[in-house]
């Protein structure tokens, strides 16, 4: 199995990481959050676009994910456009 790159998205204020992957073979982009936790050490999650399918959800609430996935909905569009070009830094020419 080939392993596709994932490219820093951006970080949220709750110290959330938000990653995505390259497009995969299949035309969806995998989305993976990850934050800090004491206790569980990392909270994690992954998210598929376009279909927004979340998968392998570890230490969120149910109100964690609503408001990822609208952090996520709002920047689809850039999250799908820069795993084409390799990432922000490739798509932006930084």
């Amino acid at each position: 199995m080939v392993r596709k790159m994932m490219y820093p998205f951006m970080t949220l204020d709750d110290q959330t990481e938000i990653v995505h992957s390259e497009m995969l073979d299949d035309q969806r982009v995998k989305v993976y959050l990850e934050k800090p936790d004491e206790k569980d050490c990392f909270h994690y999650a992954t998210c598929y676009l376009p279909g927004y399918e979340w998968k392998d959800v570890f230490g969120f609430t149910q109100e964690d994910i609503a408001r990822y996935q609208e952090v996520i909905e709002s920047t689809a569009h850039l999250i799908l456009e820069f795993s084409k070009e390799g990432g922000f830094e490739h798509a932006s020419g930084f």
